[in-house]
């Protein structure tokens, strides 16, 4: 049941999730999500193929159709996603990547279940892609994957794109295996990242680890030229345009506002992780009131908290020191009637975040470290109004774009009750200033042009004075 597909995209997950209906039978639907929103219509325009695990351990599955998409299912056992994604992926590469927050582990058994998931992902690549296929390879799990796949099938035209932060230089050289993950990022003919200096970091790592020779935006593996440059993934704006102009959603925004008593509502929406900084905006808006700023009623913080890695004993722990924190916030400042944070630590469908989105006056985004942060522009995208005010880290991705938000150290707490204070306060003249350029930039940079200028980059010939990149 091979199909040869001449646009294969590879990725952790399947862009599908399992339904199980009432009679008890399961189906498939899309995942939500930019990225499946703007690479399928690519997919079904190219009869591409997808590779991916359905998300359950030691299932085999067939290749099958869905939604205009041939997708090919690469099998994990339960090992493979206890050392290969939980342990690997996200006990050693993400802490890395996100500035040493938590502390990575290194183990060689948690690499070697790494090496040999990444293989089996580019084999089913190799198997897959029709000659001289274009290949688009996802993110911090597969880094080993275009080395390998270049191996196998040197005739492919092979593009990865790392969704997270790259760190610098000092940090990365802590990872025992730093020579073999840069060896294989330089395997694919266009590296994209979030950041410039994300592409230049991975630039210097090339020159340092490796010895490489580089130029630019490039480095020369043999004879071949890697691009690594910088490309913002952005918001499917069209699907939000739609949400807010949904009367049911503006309803339920409304019934929001009005359940809210009409305090002034500043918003987080994070996946619970220790990297978004959600204990630091939570302390400074609690020492408002502690300060005498805010009262009761007059302003409510809704912090959505989306389960995240509920196996993994560091975000059970987080989310009990959070939780713990809301309570004693509330404890402390909260009247009868008027509680001043409620936290939900639960998912949301699109539907309600939307309506959330359109009933907060204050957007709070303030993660430690992040590649780009899609909620912030979400959010921006939704304000067709131009009220509503954007309180940013500046260690997000998001503010090398959105620059006319109120921009934070979230580690600096004096600072982001002062930021909290000024976007509170704004007058709608204000708002409208900073709002305006922020959402004619997410329009004019949505998705789809982050995905075509990706793949045009990936497809475009090389300059005649370049080493030819094949």
């Amino acid at each position: 049941m091979t199909q040869r597909s001449e646009f294969v995209v590879v990725a952790n997950r399947l862009p599908v999730d399992r339904v199980v209906g009432e009679d008890g039978t399961a189906s498939w639907r899309r995942s939500p999500g930019g990225l499946v929103t703007a690479i399928a219509p690519v997919m079904k325009s190219r009869q591409g193929a997808w590779i991916g695990w359905s998300g359950a351990s030691d299932e085999e599955l067939e290749p099958f159709e869905e939604d205009g998409m041939w997708l090919v299912p690469v099998p994990l056992s339960a090992l493979d996603v206890e050392r290969y994604y939980e342990g690997f992926s996200n006990a050693t590469l993400w802490p890395l990547y996100h500035d040493v927050i938590a502390p990575p582990v290194y183990e060689r058994k948690l690499w070697d279940a790494y090496v040999r998931v990444n293989r089996r992902f580019a084999e089913a690549a190799a198997r897959v892609a029709a000659d001289g296929a274009v290949v688009w390879v996802q993110d911090y799990q597969l880094q080993l994957v275009p080395a390998m796949l270049r191996e196998l099938r040197p005739d492919l035209r092979i593009g990865f794109f790392l969704h997270i932060p790259f760190p610098p230089q000092e940090l990365f050289q802590q990872l025992p295996w730093r020579s073999q993950i840069i060896e294989g990022l330089l395997g694919a003919d266009l590296v994209g990242f979030q950041r410039p200096g994300a592409a230049a970091n991975f630039l210097r790592l090339a020159r340092k680890l490796l010895d490489g020779r580089t130029s630019g935006q490039l480095a020369f593996v043999g004879d071949r030229a890697v691009r690594a440059a910088a490309f913002p993934i952005s918001v499917d704006v069209r699907e939000l345009d739609a949400l807010i102009a949904d009367p049911a959603v503006r309803r339920r925004s409304e019934e929001i506002r009005a359940d809210l008593n009409g305090a002034t509502v500043l918003l987080g929406v994070d996946r619970l992780d220790y990297t978004k900084g959600i204990a630091q905006r939570l302390q400074a808006f609690g020492e408002l009131f502690r300060d005498g700023d805010l009262k009761p009623g007059e302003a409510v913080f809704v912090q959505i908290a989306t389960p995240s890695r509920e196996r993994v004993e560091q975000y059970r722990l987080l989310r009990d020191a959070i939780e713990q924190q809301v309570g004693r916030i509330n404890g402390e400042h909260a009247e009868l009637g008027f509680p001043v944070v409620h936290y939900l630590h639960t998912s949301y469908t699109r539907d309600e975040l939307a309506a959330l989105f359109l009933a907060a006056d204050v957007m709070v985004v303030t993660p430690l470290r992040d590649g780009m942060n899609l909620v912030a522009k979400e959010y921006v995208a939704c304000r067709a109004d131009h009220r509503g005010a954007l309180v940013l880290s500046e260690f997000a991705g998001a503010a090398d774009e959105l620059k006319r938000s109120y921009l934070v150290n979230p580690y600096d707490i004096n600072g982001l009750k002062r930021a909290m204070m000024d976007a509170l306060r704004s007058e709608p003249v204000e708002q409208g200033r900073r709002m305006r350029p922020m959402r004619r930039r997410v329009i004019e940079h949505d998705v789809d042009r982050w995905a075509r200028e990706f793949l045009t980059a990936l497809e475009e010939p090389q300059h005649p004075d370049q080493p030819s990149a094949r």
